[in-house]
């Protein structure tokens, strides 16, 4: 029997369960197709490990859920901890076989009993659940924890932006492309509006950026004070901004944070794994892969195919230039394409006449003029 669930062929009781948020429904089937068991479950530890010690006197027990994550979790780690073996029926395949079964209405009993039928009678589809890798499992989670980090980023970036842009277009092309810098976050933190930079004056701002940017905090505070004279008018809405601008700029430089803990968490991780130098590398090509071509360099250009550079001599010799101290002499330039043959005057009709006609073509040409001036 093909399939990926390791000793299938030892498997005496079928269970089928369709997963919920708060309650299970299972349906368990022998080998002959008769039902065992067809009750919803909570999702409670206790009640689904009396269900499979129950089901265990039957024989070799096979539990396959239709999400092994998230909110099938639990059954899956209970029927693990038991010893009993554990399936997955992915969502695609279980609605290709529920149009096959009678009945159009979707409910968790006929779900669970199509998935222990299936589990029996089409091994094949199904994909064996090993017991998880706890590194894994933490790389899982931390990775998705992480995805929802950079999304908060996005969003609170692009609200810091559409304030500064509401109250100040010039002050929002000065700082909305530098807000990574935690300088800037730093700055808007305690100087949030316009009026606030133009009060604190140069030398302020530039002691205040300079905590954080050494290099460029002198440069930017005069960046600063030269937009805030582009603009005269205060736009309706900038106190309210100015007491919402401090707040998103901490929340951000708080998520900022977070999600660098995290990136030490996950190589920490990373570097415990048996497989490190795998996964190092893989993340590698993807990254080359992902980026742009570089630019051709000198000896790259002039190399072989192979990507290594010439010698000067064998670069002179193609080029055809003279070694130091030896006179130029220019090679004769060969035209890129031959030239076209010289246009004859005379008539392409003459130059090509047309085939001689036989006297049947002749003969049924005017047998056709004949018709045509009888018809008329």
């Amino acid at each position: 029997m093909v399939t990926s669930v390791g000793r299938y062929d030892e498997v005496d009781v079928f269970v089928g369960l369709d997963v919920g948020k708060g309650e299970h429904h299972a349906v368990a089937i022998n080998r002959a197709g008769k039902k065992l068991f067809d009750k919803a479950l909570p999702n409670d530890e206790r009640r689904l490990r009396g269900v499979l010690d129950q089901l265990a006197t039957h024989g070799t027990i096979l539990l396959v859920v239709d999400q092994p994550v998230t909110i099938g979790a639990l059954p899956v780690a209970v029927a693990q901890a038991v010893g009993a073996l554990v399936g997955y029926l992915p969502g695609l395949a279980m609605r290709r076989i529920a149009d096959l079964h009678p009945g159009e209405a979707k409910t968790d009993a006929r779900d669970a009993a199509i998935i222990a039928q299936t589990a029996r009678t089409m091994p094949h589809a199904l994909r064996s659940i090993q017991v998880a890798d706890e590194q894994v499992a933490e790389l899982a989670m931390l990775c998705g924890f992480d995805d929802d980090l950079a999304g908060q980023i996005t969003q609170v970036s692009n609200r810091i932006r559409g304030l500064l842009t509401q109250i100040h277009p010039a002050i929002e092309r000065v700082l909305g492309p530098r807000l990574d810098h935690p300088a800037i976050l730093d700055l808007l933190q305690h100087y949030p509006s316009p009026a606030a930079m133009k009060t604190a004056g140069e030398k302020r701002l530039g002691n205040r950026l300079l905590k954080n940017a050494p290099r460029k905090g002198r440069v930017w505070a005069a960046e600063i004070i030269a937009t805030l004279g582009e603009q005269t008018v205060v736009v309706t809405g900038t106190d309210a901004a100015a007491l919402v601008l401090p707040r998103l700029a901490e929340q951000l430089a708080a998520l900022r944070r977070q999600r660098d803990e995290i990136a030490v968490e996950l190589e920490k991780i990373v570097e415990q794994h048996p497989l490190q130098l795998v996964l190092n590398e893989h993340a590698r090509s993807r990254s080359q892969d992902r980026s742009p071509a570089p630019h051709r360099s000198h000896h790259q250009a002039t190399g072989d195919r192979t990507g290594r550079p010439r010698s000067a001599e064998a670069i002179r010799s193609r080029r055809q230039i003279p070694a130091h101290g030896q006179p130029s002499i220019a090679p004769p330039r060969t035209p890129r394409c031959p030239p076209l043959p010289a246009c004859s005057t005379t008539p392409w009709r003459t130059r090509h006449p047309p085939p001689p006609r036989t006297t049947a073509h002749t003969e049924r040409c005017s047998w056709r003029r004949s018709d045509r001036h009888r018809g008329s």
